[in-house]
């Protein structure tokens, strides 16, 4: 006996594919991929740069800093004001009654993670100067804290706006203890 095999004339294989169904997906498949790699340069671009990342955060070591001393760095180019408050600087801002500011926050917000830490941003909240009060010979105003020399806001020891036309507190940036001395602003 003889067997006979059947060879498909119309261009059909096994299952009922064709040979332009393989080519369609072919050329689909191919399509998404070149369209992946033509736009990945776009979306590569929507990264943030190099310099920006370097700007984002700020290490420091606060071990050098005497208990009263107030330090200056730059944080996304503005400046952030490090203060190592004293007891009496931690007392006096504790006992100040919250509901007569007019930004009301304790000092427990303010100073969030060791209350003998300060961390704020140093820029007047009226119109963006830069307060004084970091050095010891500069006016800290009434309440020992900063004064802002353009418009005479002045703050506590705990960046808080006391007096003037400073709409808010000195703000708080996120910050982080990354060791016993090492602070991570951002």
């Amino acid at each position: 006996m003889a067997t006979t095999t059947t060879v498909p004339t119309s261009g059909q294989g096994e299952g009922g594919k064709t040979r332009r169904d393989f080519l369609i997906i072919t050329s689909i498949v191919t399509s998404a991929v070149g369209a992946g790699i033509a736009m990945w340069p776009f979306i590569d671009s929507m990264n943030p740069a190099a310099d920006t990342l370097a700007l984002s955060t700020t290490d420091i070591d606060v071990a050098p800093i005497a208990v009263g001393q107030r330090i200056t760095v730059v944080w996304q180019g503005k400046p952030v004001f490090v203060s190592h408050r004293t007891p009496e600087e931690i007392d006096a801002a504790k006992k100040v009654d919250v509901a007569s500011l007019r930004d009301p926050a304790a000092d427990e917000q303010r100073a969030v993670i060791k209350p003998e830490w300060l961390i704020v941003v140093g820029i007047c909240t009226h119109l963006g100067c830069v307060p004084g009060g970091q050095k010891p010979t500069e006016d800290r105003g009434e309440f020992a804290g900063w004064r802002c020399p353009c418009h005479g806001s002045q703050y506590d020891t705990a960046a808080r706006i006391r007096k003037g036309p400073a709409p808010k507190n000195l703000p708080v940036p996120a910050y982080k203890f990354t060791g016993p001395t090492a602070v991570t602003i951002g």
